[in-house]
Parts: structure tokens; C-alpha cells; sequence
């Protein structure tokens, strides 16, 4: 077939046997005719063919992209910048030169090849106008059937609609089979997947607050907010609730009359029971609620390490534990807070610890006598810091100073300080700046690190969580993050790590 007249006789009868539009089999008739031409060379070449869309006609090309002379690997399909004149005159990067071919014939090979790109062409957009279909009525919960166990995941239709529960997404002590109907949350689209595209959850927090959504309806009114969400799937979670109307008891609307909407909401997650707490925008209260039903006796918060220290009588601490520390751990994702438990007897031997550490610390940089640094400890003072800079008449009210005192105080505490950052500015100067530099790192903490003979990116990555807890006294999340930052450089393409040294 090679008269353009029967060209435009295959793409008629294509488009209308297929019901697409002509341009779509025009498209897929020239990427088969340009893939047909390419099988001529044995290098991987870059062909374009062009259909002229009123006489069927059609011509070959062959193309080369001009690229930077350390990106040209491909002699086949690339022209490096410096040698871009001899091809032409004034040619830019990225721009492209064409030669023409001679096009292969289009015979009956080529028309059943052309015929595969345009049912594969279908098939695609078929999938993209489900899933934009899907997309467009904003609901992040699929319910669907089991059609089928791959490798322990769970692959769920629901109606046209393929999805995937991964084999970490299920929770542990249930059993899908196909043919069961189950409810997942949408927790990613995958266009480039072959198979199903949506990416499905069933043990994400964001999946028990929708299905207290469709259990309660003054949360979709907007009465009742979900706030915070955590879980340990299917045995226990915990949902923070506030109400937008002050005649609602959030709580109660939640549980349901005789606990029947969070019974559903339990039914649907395998008997994970859930306790619902009441939201409030003092952090100490919400971790009272969360804690619940154990009974705190009082909270120490610290700020710069988002933590709180927890007292609790001996009576409260297995229940505010739980479980295998269940229950803290749940009510510290619920908060955001790191939690230290603590019975009475521990938190006065901490306080006590705390207090010695402190007079120590002034006695020593503020030169000052125990009478003094503890006046200091006893107003509430826990670091240079507070002395150096909290309001003046702050500290004019301790009746024990005079104002030359005060002054006096603060600016031997802003001098220790000084001196302080002087030390650890030095001490930094042997670390790799690519340690310095990573998202998290401060002076404070390289310092530290360098002190245990720490210097490199890589030597940082080394460590354990733990490790890096005790040698800087950071929690345990920030030092999780800041080694995965470190890490991350193990996990570069070539391409990428090129990138990163052109760049730099």
C-alpha cells in the first residue's frame, strides 16, 4: 500500500471501524511507518514521518538533537554544540536537524502494526477518561470487588475502575479473598502503571477518618471536624474530634446512639477499636484527652524539642502505657508531641537531676556562687539563654537583685554565650560542607558530631537513630530525618548525581 490515495482509504476505514478521530489514526500511522524506517539502521536512530493529511502522501526524515558536548552519548541521535556548525548555520541548543529518507512501504505488516498502535491508543485514553471520571467527582474512597490476589496484593474493580491494595496496605490479620467486597482509601494515582492505576490503602489514617465521614453526617455538614487521626491497624486508633457547634457534643455524635457508628467504623477495620478523643487547641489538653482514660497529674512542655514530659500516678502508668506502649504511641501520633511518660517519683528525681545540671551550668559560665544560681533555678530559669535575653523587667521583679545585678547577669550570660558559639563555629571548620549543608544540620548539632569525630555526609549516614540520640540529644524523629537526608546522595542516578555536579 504505498498510493496516498490508499493511505487515506485505510485511515477512513480505521476511524470509523474504531470510533476515533481521523487525526488519532494519522498519528498512529506515522509512528508505525516511522518505527518500520529505523529498522534499517542498526543504531537506535530518531525518525520522523510526516502524512500529508489531504493527498495521503508521506515523507521520512531522519533527526539529530543538539545537545551540550558533555551530554552527547548518542552519536546516532545527537549533534554536540561545538560541532553544530558544520550542520548548519546558527543553531541553538535543542534545536533539531533533519535529513530525508527514503520511507519504508506500507504494506500489510505495516498496516497491522499501525492497527496495534491504534487500539493501544484507545485503550489508553479509554483509561485516562475513567480515571478523570473518577477524578472529577473528588472522592478519595473506592468501594469495589476482589477480582483477583497477585503476589498478596489485592486488586479491586469498582465498576471500570481498576485499583490496588499493596500487600503492605492490608491490614495484617485479615483475609480478602475475590469475590469480597472492600472499601479502600485512594492514596495515589500511577499513570505509568500497565495495570491498575489507583494505589489503595486500607490502613492509612486518612482511610478511618473517611469512614467516620460516611458514618456520621455532621461531618460532612461541617458540624464536626476530624482533626487528627492514628492508628496501629486493625487493633486500636484514635481520632481527634472537634465540634463546629456549641450545641453538639462531638464525642457522643461520633460513638453514635448505643455506640452504633463506631461499631460500624470497627466492623469495617477488622475489630480495630477506637477511641475518640476531643480535639483542643492547647497541646498540653489534647495530650491529657489523648491519654485518656489514664488520669495525668501534670505536664512539663519543651518546646525546642517538641516534647512533653507526662506525670502520672503508679496506678495510671500501665493504662497511659498500654499494651506494648500502645496507647502513648498512638497519642503521641495523634498530638505530633513526643511523650515521655513518667510516674511522680520519677519526675522528681528528673526535676532534681534538672535543677543540679542548671546551678551547675551558672555557677560555672556566669561565675556566680550557689546562693545566686539557685535564686536563679528557683525563678524558673533553665539556661543562658533566658537570662541573656527575656524581658528586662522580667527580671528586675526578682526581689532578691538590684539592677546592677540584673545587668551584670546578662551580660556575663550573652558573653558565655559568645564564647560558646566561638568554640563550636571552630570546632565545625574540618566538616565536609556537604554535612553542614543538609536540610535539619545546625552548628549546634555538626559540633557535637564532630566532637565524636564525625565529619562527613557519609559518616553521619552511618549511624543508627540512636546512635545520633545520644550523641546530640535531638529526638528521634529529627534524628531518623536528618540521617535519611544523608542518605539520600546513595540513592542518585548517575544522571541525577551529573546534574548535581553541572549545577554546582
Amino acid at each position: 500500500m504505498n498510493s496516498g490515495k490508499e493511505v487515506l482509504l485505510l485511515v477512513d476505514a480505521l476511524s470509523r471501524e474504531k470510533n476515533v478521530p481521523k487525526e488519532t489514526v494519522f498519528a498512529a500511522l506515522e509512528m508505525a511507518l516511522a518505527s518500520a524506517t529505523k529498522k534499517r539502521f542498526a543504531d537506535d536512530v530518531d525518525v520522523r514521518v510526516a502524512i500529508d493529511r489531504e493527498t495521503g502522501d508521506y515523507d521520512a526524515f531522519r533527526r539529530w538533537t543538539v545537545v551540550p558536548d558533555e551530554e552527547h552519548e548518542e552519536p546516532s541521535r545527537q549533534i554536540a554544540i561545538t560541532d553544530a556548525p558544520e550542520r548548519g548555520e546558527n543553531l541553538q541548543l535543542g534545536d533539531v536537524v533533519e535529513e530525508p529518507l527514503e520511507p519504508a512501504t506500507f504494506g500489510r505488516i505495516g498496516a497491522q502494526a499501525a492497527k496495534q498502535v491504534i487500539l493501544q491508543k484507545i485503550r489508553d485514553a479509554e483509561r485516562e477518561q475513567i480515571l478523570n471520571d473518577f477524578l472529577a467527582r473528588e472522592d478519595n474512597l473506592l468501594t469495589g470487588t476482589v477480582k483477583r490476589i497477585e503476589r498478596g496484593n489485592a486488586i479491586v474493580e469498582s465498576g471500570r475502575i481498576e485499583g490496588m491494595i499493596p500487600r503492605d496496605q492490608l491490614i495484617q490479620k485479615e483475609m480478602l479473598r475475590v469475590g469480597d467486597r472492600v472499601r479502600a482509601y485512594v492514596m495515589k494515582i500511577d499513570r505509568t502503571a500497565k495495570g491498575p492505576q489507583l494505589v489503595l490503602s486500607r490502613v492509612a489514617p486518612e482511610f478511618l477518618a473517611r469512614l467516620f465521614e460516611l458514618e456520621v453526617p455532621e461531618i460532612e455538614e461541617g458540624l464536626i471536624e476530624i482533626k487528627a487521626a492514628a492508628r496501629d491497624p486493625g487493633i486500636r486508633a484514635k481520632i481527634a474530634v472537634k465540634s463546629n457547634d456549641p450545641r453538639l457534643d462531638p464525642q457522643g455524635t461520633c460513638i453514635g446512639m448505643r455506640g452504633s457508628r463506631v461499631t460500624a467504623v470497627t466492623n469495617e477495620l477488622a475489630g480495630e477499636r477506637v477511641d475518640i478523643v476531643l480535639w483542643s487547641d492547647d497541646p498540653a489538653k489534647l495530650v491529657v484527652n489523648a491519654l485518656a482514660p489514664a488520669e495525668v497529674q501534670s505536664i512539663v512542655v519543651d518546646e525546642e524539642k517538641h516534647s512533653m514530659d507526662v506525670v502520672v500516678d503508679e496506678e495510671n502508668l500501665a493504662i497511659a502505657i498500654g499494651r506494648s506502649g500502645q496507647n502513648v504511641r498512638l497519642a503521641s501520633e495523634l498530638t505530633g508531641w513526643h511523650l515521655n511518660l513518667m510516674s511522680v517519683e520519677e519526675s522528681h528525681s528528673k526535676r532534681e537531676e534538672e535543677t543540679v545540671r542548671v546551678r551547675a551550668q551558672f555557677m560555672e559560665k556566669l561565675d556566680v556562687d550557689e546562693e545566686v544560681a539557685d535564686i536563679l533555678v528557683a525563678e524558673g530559669f533553665t539556661s543562658l539563654e533566658e537570662v541573656a535575653y527575656v524581658p528586662l523587667t522580667e527580671m528586675l521583679e526578682i526581689e532578691a537583685f538590684d539592677e546592677d545585678t540584673v545587668n551584670e547577669l546578662r551580660s556575663r550570660a550573652r558573653n558565655a554565650l559568645l564564647t560558646e558559639e566561638i568554640v563550636r563555629e571552630e570546632s565545625v571548620e574540618n566538616v565536609e560542607e556537604a554535612l553542614l549543608g543538609l536540610e535539619g544540620m545546625d552548628t549546634e548539632i555538626a559540633s557535637k558530631l564532630a566532637a565524636a569525630g564525625i565529619t562527613t555526609r557519609d559518616g553521619l549516614a552511618d549511624l543508627a537513630g540512636d546512635e545520633l540520640v545520644e550523641l546530640t540529644g535531638i529526638d528521634e524523629a529529627r534524628a531518623q530525618a536528618l540521617i535519611m537526608k544523608a542518605r539520600a546522595h546513595w540513592f542518585d542516578t548517575p544522571a541525577d548525581a551529573a546534574t548535581a555536579v553541572t549545577a554546582h
